[in-house]
């Protein structure tokens, strides 16, 4: 993934409004009058979020007739999880090490009350 698509993604997802508009993707396409109905924000505040989400490639929106549907597109969340693992494992990696550190100090804590 391309630094300026993760950004993009990463930028639509520091948003709770677009976050809850993922969430309601993710159980099936909708519409935008559907999406917008639980926002207590405006019609074009909605469609601005979207496009924020159409950008980052987190939503498409296809025609059917005057019916517009919007569906979730999860391959950039995929790809942020793909680089957020690399970090798990590295913090992993230090908390198991400065679990080990802890419990070294408190053997010898305990060791120093005896």
């Amino acid at each position: 993934m391309a630094a300026d698509a993760l950004s993009n993604t990463l930028a639509a997802l520091a948003d709770p409004t677009r976050r809850a508009i993922l969430a309601r993707l993710a159980l099936g396409e909708t519409s935008v009058a559907e999406l917008a109905r639980p926002f207590d924000i405006s019609a074009p505040a909605v469609t601005k979020h979207l496009k924020v989400l159409q950008r980052a490639g987190l939503v498409t929106q296809t025609r059917q007739a005057q019916f517009r549907p919007c569906r979730l597109n999860p391959r950039p969340l995929r790809e942020v999880a793909d680089w957020l693992e690399k970090y798990r494992e590295l913090w992993e990696l230090r908390l198991d090490r400065l679990e080990d550190y802890l419990q070294q100090l408190q053997e010898k804590e305990k060791r120093a009350r005896k």
